[in-house]
């Protein structure tokens, strides 16, 4: 599966992913969201945001992130607020 068949990602996410080391949507999903953001705000976008972080999190889970479980939300909420 391509990256930019999963949900919420468009060509510069897929693009960012890339440039981190993450080629498709089966990586993604082994890696984890939280990874792949972590690597993309390190390598690539230093400015990605939570919304990039929710994107990531929905594209993993084969959802739009408006789908995402509150709970799961305010995991990500409560992670990103570490960094």
């Amino acid at each position: 599966m391509t990256l930019t068949d999963l949900p919420n990602i468009g060509p510069v996410l897929a693009g960012n992913l890339r440039a981190v080391g993450i080629e498709t949507g089966e990586e993604l999903q082994q890696v984890g969201a939280e990874e792949a953001f972590l690597r993309i705000r390190t390598s690539v976008d230093p400015s990605a945001c939570f919304h990039q972080l929710t994107a990531l999190a929905g594209a993993a889970a084969g959802v739009r992130k408006s789908a995402l479980p509150p709970e799961r939300k305010a995991t990500l909420r409560s992670w990103f607020q570490t960094l």
